[in-house]
């Protein structure tokens, strides 16, 4: 490090300690959780994130020009009058727009009838000058005159939701200040249904607004009494009901109302249990109902309306065919499925039971049902892409089994797929299981163990990261670098026991075999030690915290996003937004003793240690309701206090953003832009190809 270079912050240790089954944990940064929070007022909080933000920018000052190139990089790939495909819903054609230079895009509309373009909805115009914006709900009434629309603009994910006359373009309400979720308007399009959140980031109800009414007296529908359990609202695919679903991460149950009679009693489908998760459409006077009662890979069950509980198998559980979805259409009932860690399309016929997969050419992708509004289409929207194939968009027609092309992402700068090339590679975990790894480098990557790697892991919740395409990652590639997603446990790539197999007590599959990823990589001469740089979100913040720990010299950078790396602490808190729901992925450590003990064996911020760690770069939020901007926070303070090496560490805090950084489509390129120079920094890469 250069003499005239910044000195690192140093926070303050100030003794703090709490005993929890006969244990007692000291932590000498618990002041930085502000006690006003979510308000953050405590100006030695405050000064010392500043600081931190003060030290990141004065590191990376000396780079900006290497960040600016990046950035251009990125920037020159996306189409910058961008445009979705037109869909028809109903009596209107929907799509959205970029303007050259626009951070945010305009929504239209126009008649299917003909008639000229209509702007349904000017996000620019909505943001203005705005530091963050974010539209969450956008909804169109049923009979097309109104919508409701919701904004947040500080990223604390609490919405704002009002009601707009289309032609005036004039506000008719403000129903709440405290939304988080979908809105579903009833048949008549004279009220809708919403979700609110408590003081504690929590979906825990659902009410019922009538248009010209005040929203102080809205009916609660539903409220959710279990701490634990979040609530969520939708409609079925026929349009016919609407659909209240609670549950935490193992457990679910649904409610339905009829969509023409909103002020029904809810209709249980079938009442909790424990591990028991289920999930329905609606169509031909039957409830399609996807659940793991019986098989870990779900099964599909069928049941009438007027007895939604008597559940009869349709398609039974496989261990090979994981079930993840279903969409009841009017001709076909389409079922979302995983075979061997790819996705599937399969069309159904309702009457024989025929099926029909959408085909795909390449060996391994990424594939999906898009926007499909309609009941009774004539041809459904596909979305497609892998490692090497940018991102398309089809129509699929049952009637001729062909697929219609309708776009490919298009990259302004330039890009030849024939210039990449990807690997499907399969590791052998230390305990014997197989983890895929998907890789993608330019081709002349040598593999002798010479070149670099950028490894990158989610690894909890059963979100599977699929093998898709990335415009961002090419400024990696085209600089020698090869990028691989570990598909390890704790997602449900290969499964639901794949995911079962990496949360709570299993957690330490996921961190294993992300090091395992690693190793068998170097094996097979991809890279060296030293050479990989590491990159998770979230709960894959936290899986960057424990390897870091746990295998420091196998990384020559870190780069660790909103990371949930205060495990133990947030755990233990059951004041803490969405804590006691997060309890059946992670364990209870204030009931069970094991899981305290199991945490406490890893989470990052308890164990760091007096070793040499590598090069680090730390994000947070500080409006983030999701990972906490102490957690970050905490973590490098501590880092800077005990490691014993002089590699840097870098600490960004967003002043005002939350989970997912910062809002607009090219204010997200730059942070991802610091990021990659920072990696290409440290492992020596600076200023060349």
């Amino acid at each position: 490090m250069m003499s005239d270079s910044p000195k690192p912050p140093v926070a303050e240790q100030r003794a703090h300690s709490a005993t929890h089954h006969g244990e007692t944990i000291s932590d000498p940064y618990a002041w930085l959780r502000d006690a006003g929070y979510p308000e953050v007022t405590d100006p030695d909080v405050l000064d010392y994130l500043k600081a931190e933000n003060a030290f990141f920018e004065g590191h990376m000052a000396p780079h900006g020009d290497l960040v600016e190139t990046i950035y251009q990089e990125m920037k020159g790939r996306i189409k910058e009058d961008d445009s979705s495909v037109p869909q028809k819903d109903g009596k209107w054609i929907h799509w959205y727009a970029y303007e050259t230079g626009g951070q945010y895009p305009i929504h239209y509309r126009k008649p299917v009838a003909g008639g000229p373009d209509e702007v349904l909805f000017d996000e620019p115009k909505e943001a203005g000058d705005k530091d963050y914006f974010s539209l969450g709900i956008l909804e169109v009434s049923p009979d097309d005159l109104l919508m409701a629309w919701a904004l947040d603009d500080d990223g604390a994910e609490r919405y704002t939701l009002k009601v707009r006359e289309i032609a005036s373009g004039r506000e008719l309400e403000t129903v709440s200040t405290v939304v988080n979720g979908d809105v579903v308007w009833a048949a008549d399009s004279k009220s809708f249904f919403y979700t609110e959140v408590n003081d504690n980031w929590r979906s825990y109800r659902v009410l019922l607004h009538t248009l010209g009414t005040d929203p102080a007296t809205d009916k609660v529908i539903y409220e959710e009494a279990d701490e634990g359990f979040q609530v969520g609202i939708g409609d079925t695919q026929d349009e016919q009901w609407i659909v209240i679903s609670t549950g935490d991460n193992q457990t679910s149950e649904m409610r339905v109302i009829p969509a023409s009679d909103p002020l029904a009693e809810p209709i249980v489908i079938a009442p909790r249990q424990v591990k028991r998760l289920y999930s329905l459409d609606s169509g031909h006077g039957k409830f399609w109902i996807i659940t793991n009662d019986d098989h870990v890979n779900f099964r599909l069950a069928e049941a009438d309306w007027a007895t939604p509980g008597d559940w009869k198998t349709v398609i039974p559980g496989s261990d090979r065919i994981y079930l993840t979805g279903a969409s009841s259409f009017k001709k076909h009932l389409i079922l979302s499925q995983r075979v061997d860690g790819l996705d599937e399309i399969v069309l159904r016929d309702y009457d024989t039971g025929a099926e029909t997969r959408i085909p795909f050419a390449e060996a391994s992708y990424s594939a999906g049902l898009s926007s499909n509004p309609e009941y009774d289409p004539d041809v459904y929207r596909v979305s497609y892409s892998s490692m090497v194939t940018p991102r398309t968009t089809y129509d699929y027609d049952p009637a001729t089994g062909s697929l219609t092309t309708l776009k490919v992402q298009q990259i302004p700068s330039g890009y030849d797929a024939s210039q990449y090339e990807t690997e499907r590679v399969i590791v052998t975990a230390r305990d014997g299981a197989k983890v895929p790894v998907s890789v993608v480098y330019k081709k002349g990557f040598r593999k002798d163990g010479a070149g670099k790697l950028f490894l990158y892991a989610y690894g909890a919740y059963g979100f599977a990261i699929p093998p898709g395409f990335s415009t961002n990652r090419i400024s990696l590639l085209d600089r020698g670098y090869a990028f691989a997603i570990a598909h390890i446990r704790g997602g449900d790539d290969l499964g639901y026991n794949w995911y079962l197999q990496g949360k709570a007590e299993a957690r330490w599959n996921t961190f294993n075999d992300f090091t395992d990823v690693a190793k068998g990589l170097i094996a097979e001469k991809f890279t060296s030690a030293g050479k990989i740089a590491i990159n998770g979100g979230s709960a894959g913040g936290e899986l960057m915290g424990v390897v870091a720990n746990t295998d420091p010299a196998l990384w020559g950078a870190v780069v660790a996003d909103v990371p949930f790396v205060d495990v133990l602490s947030t755990m233990l808190d059951a004041s803490l937004p969405l804590t006691p729901g997060e309890w059946p992925e992670w364990g209870n450590p204030i009931e069970s003793k094991a899981a305290f003990d199991l945490i406490r064996g890893y989470s990052p911020y308890d164990n760091v240690a007096a070793q040499a760690y590598p090069p680090m770069l730390i994000t947070g939020g500080l409006n983030d309701p999701r990972v906490t901007y102490w957690e970050p926070a905490k973590w490098a303070a501590r880092l800077r206090a005990t490691k014993t090496d002089d590699n840097l560490l870098l600490l960004k805090i967003n002043m005002g953003a939350g989970h997912g950084g910062k809002s607009g489509r090219f204010e997200s390129l730059r942070e991802d832009a610091e990021s990659f120079a920072f990696v290409l920094w440290q492992l020596g890469d600076i200023g060349g190809d």
